[in-house]
């Protein structure tokens, strides 16, 4: 409770100086009204009323106490109660386009670049708490994982389950995977629309071009950032299926169309990145986070309660106590 108390007027607190030196005034005007007198014996004096000339001085001590109220409550001591209303003022939808294709379970990312990408993208959905996000996977084809939404448990448990398999027809259709997330975009009515398009490999399939669905992106407004993922050269890559099902590895040269990414990416008013790493990977996500920010206002209320009213009323009803004590049981010795 004391934490939130703040003072308006706090030179007014200079004036308690004044409190020390009343009380130097105080003594030096008693000893000047106490008069003496030189007996043999003061023994026929000692009666009870000794006591309550003693306590004479509680009248100044009361004074003082009152002038102490009085000078806080002239401070202006309040509390404040601040709510805070946030208001997200430039919304952003996103789809995040993730290719799927066998390749992406290439370890030249830890543990592979499908799980790497799966974590950073995970740490990117958290970050942006104000936006509606969406899925989409591909490989030899496309289809929607999660429409946009802001519910950002839904994307999470659906950027989860999203793992390789052979239902979805192989390959590595950029066009498709760009045109279903445009889809997923063109009725949207945010202020700002994004695609982030992820690969590891050339357009080899689907039947439609990319430079076509980055057309359909450019007429509906729709920004994309490309990334191609994979390391400089040579990868630990699936080269082949084992009779159990398992994937046989190999060393296999890494080929990613990066010409048609920052073509794509030009077109739409974007950027390409080339993620070769963990690290590097991470650093893309975050900067892309920097580049599409998210408008937020925030309002601050602050609700003022004046605490000097109780202040003063204490310090009449001392000053009061004093003129009565003063009129009553002192008045005799004052």
């Amino acid at each position: 409770m004391l934490e939130n108390i703040e003072f308006l007027n706090k030179e007014f607190f200079w004036l308690l100086l004044l409190l020390p030196l009343a009380l130097v005034w105080y003594f030096f005007k008693v000893n000047r009204q106490t008069a003496e007198l030189k007996i043999s014996s003061v023994q026929g004096f000692k009666t009870s009323s000794s006591l309550w000339s003693k306590l004479k001085h509680l009248l100044f001590v009361l004074r003082l106490l009152a002038l102490a109220l009085l000078i806080t409550a002239l401070a202006r001591p309040r509390t404040v109660d601040i709510s805070t209303k946030t208001k997200t003022t430039r919304g952003i939808d996103i789809v995040m386009a993730i290719d799927v294709s066998a390749s992406m379970l290439a370890k030249d990312l830890v543990p592979d670049r499908l799980e790497a990408l799966k974590k950073v993208a995970a740490d990117f959905i958290n970050g942006r708490p104000n936006d509606r996000i969406g899925l989409v996977e591909y490989a030899g084809e496309a289809f929607t994982k999660t429409p946009i939404t802001s519910d950002k448990n839904i994307v999470l448990r659906s950027l989860r389950d999203i793992k390789y398999n052979t239902i979805i027809e192989q390959g590595t259709a950029i066009g498709m995977g760009l045109a279903t997330s445009v889809n997923r975009l063109k009725d949207s009515k945010a202020k700002s629309k994004v695609i982030i398009l992820l690969t590891d490999g050339v357009n080899n399939s689907g039947f439609i071009d990319p430079k076509t669905a980055s057309e359909l992106a450019v007429e509906y407004g729709i920004k994309t950032y490309t990334i191609g993922l994979g390391t400089n050269g040579m990868a630990l890559s699936p080269i082949g299926i084992r009779a159990d099902g398992s994937f046989q590895y190999g060393r296999a040269p890494v080929e990613i169309d990066e010409d048609l990414l920052k073509e794509i990416a030009d077109a739409t008013g974007g950027k390409y990145f080339r993620a070769t790493n963990n690290r590097k990977l991470a650093e893309i996500y975050s900067e892309i986070n920097k580049l599409e920010t998210t408008e937020v206002e925030e309002r601050k209320y602050y609700n003022y309660e004046e605490k000097f009213r109780p202040l003063v009323l204490l310090a009449l009803f001392l000053v009061l106590l004093e003129w009565v004590l003063k009129h009553t049981i002192f008045r005799s010795f004052v």
